[in-house]
């Protein structure tokens, strides 16, 4: 991730907020060397999140509260029944 010292932001914020908007690459400013803010792309409100890509996809074909085997058949369970 590419850093910024303060004074540069300041004397070239429009450019470098175009350059964060155009490529989608955060900056980090530094003030004193020390991480001051972070600057990154704003999100499109209109922007589908990635799980509601999967809306619809999943379907459950079973019992998704018990276990897929018996507890006897369990490797940790043997010798405790």
């Amino acid at each position: 991730m590419r850093t910024i010292n303060i004074s540069e932001f300041k004397a070239k914020c429009l450019a470098i907020l175009q350059e964060v908007s155009r490529t989608s690459q955060p900056i980090t400013v530094l003030k004193h060397g020390k991480p001051l803010v972070f600057v990154s792309p704003a999100v499109d409100p209109g922007t589908k999140m990635p799980q509601e890509n999967l809306l619809g996809t999943v379907e459950i074909v079973g019992d998704i509260l018990e276990p897929v085997i018996e507890a006897e058949a369990w490797e940790a369970e043997k010798g405790k029944l």
